[in-house]
């Protein structure tokens, strides 16, 4: 399936119907007065999230969307049927834009949520309206209001707890494959992994928590270099963060300076997810001889000085990954737990999470504005974007 988490659309609302002009023309009953009724209302455009979808690509092949207008209205004082909303179903954890003023209009964050993205026109009055003791027969009707017309920018944005970051190889794929159901690709070199992958860790019944993948990041992403930080944005809704470095790199190269670079791209491309709970992950143990091990480990664990929980893991051999599982559950846990009982720190995390998501926005708006230069003028929203890649999303439970 091709993952697109991007798509530019355009909606249009329905025309309210217009009011009738009518007068009641029956035997027997002379200057029957007015009875023209009213025109119908506009359909509105409305975003319904499905749990069942996991990417945009059908507003890719299909950009345009209109809802049916209103009938008119008829004699008899009879209104005009209102147009039926048309409903567009969206990946749960899509968020809209205004494309042209660049200003969030909504999310949908969970099934079923719904947001009405464009109004339908209100129906005209029929002249019945405007009878009075002085105005006994009105000619007078109104034309229904025009349907509101945006044109919209949807961007997805995966719904997980845990978000893998780190440069590419550094094992990132084989910990989601070790820890959940999902099975992405897996190779010897750089940028396997073309787009996120989704899979749920499950410890027990009512234990289990999301965890998701993105393409590895570069010295430079954050100007566009490699696949870019646009994969970034689907970290913005996750609650921890995990640094895998690779502890035996093939090139040699520092483990620290490793961490350093990354922890600069997050910090360019978002200071809050930045600053996000980000536990350190030493991935690749089973490279380090068995004699050097431990010292080698010790070792760096003193150089990172890192405030939060450091792991040491083996994606092959699956060392040290159970235990991580357990670990995260059971803070992802305590971290639920403050916010039932604490409506402050809900408050706290919302805040947080839309300022991420802001961050996130911004930047990746000025990336695609650079490329909208260099290209001249071809928009990355064409429907020929070079972004589209497969992905697989599992989600199983044992």
């Amino acid at each position: 399936m091709k993952f697109v988490d991007e798509a530019l659309i355009t909606v249009e609302a329905g025309n309210g119907g217009a009011g009738c002009l009518s007068f009641r023309r029956e035997k027997y009953i002379p200057r029957g007065g007015p009875d023209g009724g009213d025109g119908g209302d506009g359909g509105s455009v409305v975003l319904l999230a499905d749990e069942n979808l996991n990417t945009l690509i059908d507003f890719r092949y299909q950009p345009r969307y209109r809802a049916p207008n209103g009938r008119p209205g008829a004699g008899r004082n009879k209104t005009g049927a209102g147009g039926n909303d048309l409903v567009l179903k969206v990946p749960v954890g899509t968020t809209v834009y205004n494309d042209e003023t660049d200003t969030l209009i909504g999310e949908v964050v969970c099934n079923d949520d719904a947001i009405t993205i464009a109004n339908g026109g209100r129906g005209g009055l029929g002249n019945t309206r405007f009878k009075s003791s002085t105005n006994r027969a009105p000619r007078r009707t109104t034309p229904g209001s025009l349907g509101e017309s945006f044109k919209l920018r949807l961007e997805l944005r995966l719904l997980a707890d845990v978000g893998l970051v780190g440069f590419p190889n550094a094992g990132k794929s084989t910990l989601i494959s070790q820890m959940s159901a999902a099975k992405p690709k897996i190779a010897d070199y750089p940028f396997t992994t073309l787009a996120p992958q989704l899979g749920v860790v499950s410890l027990a019944p009512h234990r289990s928590f999301m965890i998701t993948d993105i393409p590895g990041l570069i010295p430079g992403a954050a100007k566009g270099a490699g696949l870019g930080i646009r994969f970034l944005r689907h970290l913005t809704r996750t609650r921890i963060l995990l640094h895998l470095v690779d502890v035996a790199p093939i090139d040699n190269r520092d483990p620290v300076d490793i961490v350093e670079t990354i922890a600069d791209e997050l910090e360019q491309f978002s200071p809050a997810l930045a600053a996000r709970e980000r536990w350190l992950v030493l991935n690749k143990v089973d490279l380090v001889a068995t004699d050097q091990r431990e010292a080698s480990i010790q070792s760096l664990k003193e150089s990172f000085n890192w405030p939060f929980p450091v792991h040491v893991i083996s994606g092959v051999t699956g060392e040290g990954c159970e235990l991580l599982a357990y670990n995260l559950m059971t803070r992802l846990e305590v971290l639920m737990s403050e916010r039932r009982e604490d409506p402050e720190a809900e408050s706290v995390e919302r805040i947080w999470l839309d300022r991420m998501a802001e961050e996130a926005h911004k930047r990746i708006a000025e990336l695609r504005e650079k490329y909208r230069v260099k290209r001249k003028g071809n928009d990355l929203g064409d429907g020929d974007d070079d972004d589209d890649h497969e992905v697989e999303v599992i989600l199983v439970r044992d």
